[in-house]
């Protein structure tokens, strides 16, 4: 028997699992008289080393069982030959294969600026040393030992430990022989050996189906057929643009018979082209990163770099965004780095210690959602956050990220009484770190990735959202405006009997209008939680809530301001939204319903169609009160004007149940066309208006030097365009 130089001590630390350096132990190691081959394979009695054409058996290690060792001469390549329990099997040793990461890849590991986490972290197919297998690599810096284990190993953490790289915390290994659709997961033991959960890769590129939630192997490679998309994509974003959003919740806008959701491959034909032919610019996606939990709609998600398998793959995801973009339509993604669930197989307490989170949960735990909020100081935490956003528009071709709860990360005092915080550096409220991963993210995304658009979901007055961060500003493109939206919704659900008391609840946006880039939401938030549907918000009879509501999205779309519109409420689904089905497509059948899904495709195309409605959403020379104080009447009127040269266009509308003969100042003289209605038969209204349009008369009003008697129809809005 050969003389055997393994040390006892590390001999049983191998086996047991709790080695911290294995690869200085398996595998071929330099000895004094040559070479040694360690393996441990369990469950094995009897191992060969395979060297090109010869073959030789392994030495147990006494006391072990499964280990073995075997001297050789010089360093060559070899497989492994395993017998045990009756089975005979042949593989490569995974302890034979040099490391993968770079120098470069660990020195910007560890300084916290790898832009492309994701080409480096997490489970690679490739070709390594001339052999197929897949590469995988996780951060874990205070970890004794981290394994992968899945099906293939039977999730014994002892079998594949993994190669720890110097100081960056980082581990890595490479397995031969697996593939994409290989399911796994990392088995940490923290400091002092603590037994910690299984846990998901925090930059795998695939899930298991939920309530499984183990990682996936998937590759994310493959053609795309979007060219003439993306190189004239920019001109699409811009603040000059029509933009108008249709935001989709993907498992819940049609169900397949059975109630089961749409894959990407057929929402890419089935909600592409309603959302082409309803006239939207934009899909927006709820959060499509892995999440465990259907009820949080995505919002709680722990795969981040993996789109939910709820729907298919990550090559049928983009797919889905190909699509899309062949006809001409954006997409825009939900993305969450304001907070992540406690679910134990996540981000949580990663190698045993509080990772990815502060340890004190006055910073880092979410009373309103329970979950755990990002340590945005550290650098390897930053780099995490902004590298994902990178992944969704470089690897996806995304054209949009719009940031979720903004405001939660803007404070540190967000939702929490006196006492429950930590002041900044300076004794304030705001939080320096959370501002700073916002404005690299956009930083980053607008500098590396031509023709995208940032958007805030942002809540309250915080100056600057949507400046550039040059001048201070967090640097998105757009700010969702919260504001208008409450106080609009507010004086739409009021009896119209009632509103000349809140009629500003109508004009206050526009003392505010161009302090941001702002997008008009009538998103997902507004139907859920017992606030009923858009139609049910509307007071009167059920004739005058179908008004209603048109009269509103007609002030909406005439509004300054891109649009947002949440999947159902274009055709006025009656019912609130329920995650857990299919949007009620059947009351297409009802004349209102379809009437309504018509105004919205019509207003969609007049906002395309017409500059004066879109140029300048975001400038004032774009916008012009006629009248803003008729309480009594409950009419507002305004001019919307583009560059120079387009037409003007005069919105009227009427928010009170009386039909009225209204005179009217106008901007300029001569023939005004009626180009949109709300109370056309088309729509469901009543089909009263203007025969076409109105001609001026040299009569002074509203402080204008011509006006003209307008027929405005009850709860209505009227569009004139200048002949």
């Amino acid at each position: 028997m050969a003389e055997m130089t393994l040390d006892q001590s590390a001999a049983e630390a191998i086996a047991g699992g709790w080695h911290g350096d294995p690869f200085a132990v398996l595998g071929p190691q330099k000895r004094a008289k040559g070479w040694e081959i360690t393996a441990f394979v369990p469950g094995a009695d009897r191992l060969w080393v395979l060297t090109g054409k010869t073959e030789a058996e392994a030495v147990p290690y006494p006391g072990i069982p499964g280990l073995f060792t075997h001297q050789l001469a010089r360093k060559v390549n070899y497989r492994l030959r395993a017998q045990g329990h009756g089975n005979t099997w042949e593989f490569e040793d995974p302890f034979r294969f040099g490391p993968v990461l770079g120098e470069l890849d660990e020195y910007l590991l560890g300084e916290g600026t790898h832009r492309r986490l994701w080409q480096v972290l997490g489970a690679h197919c490739i070709s390594h040393e001339g052999v197929d297998g897949v590469h995988f690599a996780v951060w874990a810096p205070n970890a004794e030992r981290v394994s992968v284990v899945g099906d293939f190993n039977i999730w014994d953490g002892r079998r594949h430990p993994m190669r720890r790289r110097g100081a960056t915390g980082v581990w890595e290994t490479f397995i031969p022989g697996l593939g994409e659709g290989t399911t796994y997961k990392y088995e940490i033991k923290g400091p002092g050996g603590q037994v910690l959960p299984l846990k998901a890769d925090p930059v795998g590129f695939g899930s298991e189906h939920p309530p499984a939630n183990a990682s996936v192997v998937r590759k994310i490679d493959g053609a795309w057929q979007d060219d003439g998309w993306m190189t004239s994509r920019a001109a699409a974003h811009t603040i000059d643009a029509p933009i108008s959003v249709y935001e989709v919740h993907l498992g819940s806008w049609r169900r397949a018979p059975g109630n089961r959701m749409l894959s990407y491959l057929e929402l890419a034909e089935q909600l592409v082209d309603y959302a082409v032919d309803m006239g939207f610019t934009h899909i927006e996606c709820l959060p499509v990163s892995e999440y465990p939990f259907d009820g949080s709609w995505g919002y709680q998600p722990v795969g981040m770099f993996a789109p939910t398998i709820r729907h298919g793959t990550p090559t049928e995801f983009r797919a889905f965004v190909d699509a899309a973009h062949r006809k001409g339509l954006g997409v825009i993604l939900d993305w969450v780095p304001g907070h992540f669930p406690t679910d134990a197989h996540g981000l949580g307490r990663f190698d045993g210690t509080s990772l990815y989170e502060h340890q004190d949960p006055r910073e880092g735990f979410h009373q309103d959602w329970n979950t755990l909020i990002y340590n945005y100081g550290r650098v390897e935490v930053k780099n995490y956050l902004v590298s994902n956003a990178l992944y969704w528009l470089e690897e996806y071709h995304i054209d949009g990220l719009r940031v979720d709860a903004v405001a939660s990360m803007l404070y540190r005092d967000y939702s929490r009484k006196a006492g429950e915080w930590i002041p900044n550096l300076d004794g304030g409220r705001e939080n320096y770190e959370a501002i700073d991963v916002l404005r690299t993210t956009n930083i980053t995304a607008y500098g590396e990735v031509p023709g995208i658009m940032t958007i805030a979901e942002e809540s309250t007055a915080f100056p600057g959202v949507s400046r550039p961060a040059n001048w201070g500003g967090l640097g998105f493109g757009f700010k969702w405006n919260m504001g208008w939206m409450n106080d609009t919704l507010s004086y739409m659900q009021k009896d119209p009997l009632y509103r000349k008391y809140h009629h500003h609840q109508m004009t206050f946006g526009m003392v505010y209008a161009w302090s941001e880039n702002y997008i008009l939401p009538i998103s997902h938030d507004e139907v859920v939680h017992g606030k009923g549907s858009m139609l049910s918000k509307m007071p009167g009879t059920a004739w005058e809530k179908f008004a209603n509501l048109r009269a509103y999205y007609g002030f909406m779309w005439a509004h300054p301001g891109k649009k947002l519109l949440f999947m159902g409420q274009e055709f006025a689904q009656g019912a609130e939204w329920n995650h857990n089905q299919s949007l009620d497509w059947h009351q297409l059948d009802i004349l209102e319903h379809k009437g309504m899904q018509r105004l919205v495709r019509d207003l969609n195309r007049v906002y395309r169609e017409v500059p004066a409605l879109h140029v300048n959403d975001c400038r004032p020379e774009g916008f012009d009160w006629i009248e803003s104080n008729d309480a009594d009447a409950g009419v507002y009127s305004f001019v919307r004007k583009g560059n120079a040269g387009d037409k003007q266009v005069v919105a009227v509308i009427n928010m009170t149940p009386l039909e009225r003969k209204y005179r009217l100042g106008l901007p300029a003289s001569g023939k005004w066309h009626e180009i949109l209605n709300t109370d056309a038969e088309a729509y469901g209204g009543g089909n009263r208006g203007n025969l076409g349009g109105v001609t001026t008369e040299k009569t002074p009003w509203h402080g204008q030097t011509q006006s003209a008697l307008v027929t405005l129809p009850p709860l209505s809005a009227v569009y004139l365009q200048q002949d």
